[in-house]
């Protein structure tokens, strides 16, 4: 058994499979319709991701969430708010993480790892 797709709610589907599809290089599995998407990695080996419309409110400190890790984290975090991506307070966490905090184009947060850090 394996994590084949993560669903996350989004308002605007057309709006986060955008932003996701440029911040992890996915494309559509099939054609979206306008409530639902599944992105897959363009290389087709990998986690995919769905994007399915909900109304419920993001929280503010999700119990589940997304970590993308990279060897250049700051050009990423760079690159994602280029993208639409937010920063996030990061109250909870040490003052040296290994991590940065974002927010997606609907307020979905995750965060993105530097794999360098000691």
């Amino acid at each position: 058994m394996r994590i084949g797709t993560v669903a996350m709610g989004t308002s605007d589907v057309r709006r986060a499979a955008a932003c996701w599809e440029a911040a992890l290089g996915h494309v559509e599995r099939e054609p979206w319709q306008d409530d639902w998407v599944v992105l897959v990695p363009a290389g087709g080996h990998g986690v995919g991701l769905s994007l399915g419309r909900s109304d419920t409110p993001v929280q503010e400190v999700p119990r589940v969430h997304l970590d993308l890790c990279t060897e250049e984290r700051d050009t990423q975090v760079g690159r994602l708010v280029a993208l639409g991506a937010a920063r996030v307070d990061r109250e909870l966490y040490p003052d040296d993480p290994d991590s940065v905090v974002l927010a997606d184009t609907e307020g979905n947060r995750f965060c993105v790892i530097d794999t360098t850090h000691g």
